[in-house]
């Protein structure tokens, strides 16, 4: 089928060469000009602006958005919203807010137009192998879609969870979930690190990986890592959180359910990312005042 595609960054790049491989009619739109250069150097076609992109598309349409999250790509939408007509479709495949998809879904409903959200899960190998899709839109919509579906997605690795506003939402709550596993290989890896007995850590962490309960794709990831040496020159411990762990916990509070694990690995991204924790600054004064104990002094 035919689709126009927005975003060819590290995943759009990907995913739009996979479409097209499928024999999909792909016209792709990026605003960096080494980018578009990217994509008709494999074949594939380049609209120079949206406005282009929409006018080349054969009704009704379908434009796939693989953009960063936050105001650009909702301002996006509401643009490309309002070039659209009657009957086509928006499919938003970034890591939005759900609550802004729902939102966004509702504004267009009222032109005609409907916007559908599609969890991408895989990262950069999955953009180029096959991902995993999680996607909120209504039942005949989505069986329109599934050729698309099918050559961007592993094999049986796309399903409709939903509809609006469930796909973005179930990636959500994925990232949440991906969070506290990434948090207790981290702290499994720091023990084996610490331990007097010089243990192995990249024999031990194959072995894991090998056949052991807690292999995962993230394990295996974790292990390519170390592989060049286990100690990690040169990378700091500071770890940036994308948002959605925090929206998960948002719905989280707000339904009621208790998430300790996760909550306990966005609190310690957070931590991550502070220089010096005023909070143990405090501690270390208040340990001094209590029962004088000796704090250690800043650098100058």
């Amino acid at each position: 089928m035919e689709i126009g595609f927005v975003g060819l960054g590290r995943m759009g790049g990907a995913m739009v060469h996979r479409l097209h491989a499928a024999g999909h009619r792909v016209l792709a739109h990026d605003g960096q000009a080494a980018a578009q250069d990217a994509a008709r150097a494999k074949g594939i076609a380049v609209a120079a602006d949206l406005p282009a992109l929409v006018a080349q598309l054969k009704a009704p349409r379908v434009v796939w958005l693989m953009t960063p999250p936050g105001q650009g790509t909702c301002a996006l939408i509401e643009t490309l919203g309002a070039m659209l007509a009657e009957g086509d479709t928006i499919v938003d495949g970034g890591n939005s807010d759900f609550r802004d998809t729902r939102r966004l879904a509702a504004a267009l409903r009222e032109r005609g137009v409907t916007l559908v959200d599609a969890g991408v899960s895989g990262g950069t190998q999955g953009a180029r192998d096959g991902c995993g899709l999680l996607v909120g839109a209504e039942p005949a919509l989505f069986e329109r879609l599934v050729p698309v579906f099918e050559a961007l997605a592993a094999p049986g690795a796309y399903a409709r969870v939903g509809g609006s506003g469930a796909g973005h939402f179930a990636k959500a709550v994925h990232n949440g979930v991906e969070y506290a596993l990434m948090q207790a290989y981290g702290e499994g890896y720091e023990l084996l690190m610490a331990s007097d007995m010089q243990v192995d850590i990249n024999a031990t962490l194959h072995a894991y990986q090998g056949g052991c309960s807690i292999r995962s794709h993230l394990l295996e990831k974790l292990c390519h890592a170390l592989d060049a040496d286990p100690a990690l020159p040169g990378i700091k411990g500071h770890v940036a959180d994308s948002g959605m762990g925090r929206w998960t916990l948002e719905e989280a509070i707000r339904l009621r359910v208790p998430t300790p694990t996760i909550s306990a690995a966005l609190q310690a991204r957070f931590r991550s990312q502070q220089e010096d924790s005023p909070t143990m600054k405090s501690i270390a004064a208040l340990r001094r005042e209590i029962g004088g104990h000796a704090v250690v002094k800043a650098a100058a």
